[in-house]
């Protein structure tokens, strides 16, 4: 499920882009906080309502390759990237051509980071502690 995931929602970023969603979504596990509290499993995560664009817009129906296995694994057992190595939120601010600026904050955590497209936002150490000992 992860790795169907890292492709529908950034197969256009690349390897890394697949990575730092992954570790958006293993974050969201990890930390039991803020929007992601009793999500415990990586389908509770992927299938959290309105959480991932790309499950509203059908585009997670399509079949995960070798590539976004090995990615999801390495994501599972623990890698880390900046600018998602802590962050619970992505997106993608513009149009799918033209992206626009990303904002200082989103949903109240503030922005860490841009990869490509897609802005990436972390909790505190007190807001979120678990995504940081784990």
């Amino acid at each position: 499920m992860l790795a169907r995931l890292l492709r529908a929602e950034a197969e256009t970023e690349g390897e890394m882009g697949m990575l730092l969603v992954g570790n958006v979504g293993i974050n969201r596990i990890r930390g039991n906080c803020s929007d992601f509290k009793n999500i415990r499993t990586i389908p509770q995560m992927v299938e959290q309502p309105h959480a991932f664009e790309a499950l509203q817009h059908s585009m997670y129906y399509q079949s995960a390759r070798d590539r976004e296995r090995r990615l999801a694994q390495r994501a599972v057992n623990g890698e880390r990237n900046w600018p998602g190595e802590y962050s619970l939120w992505y997106f993608r601010p513009g149009s799918f051509d033209n992206p626009g600026p990303c904002p200082p904050t989103w949903y109240n955590q503030p922005f860490v980071g841009r990869w490509k497209k897609h802005c990436f936002y972390q909790p505190t150490v007190k807001e979120c502690e678990n995504i940081y000992n784990t």
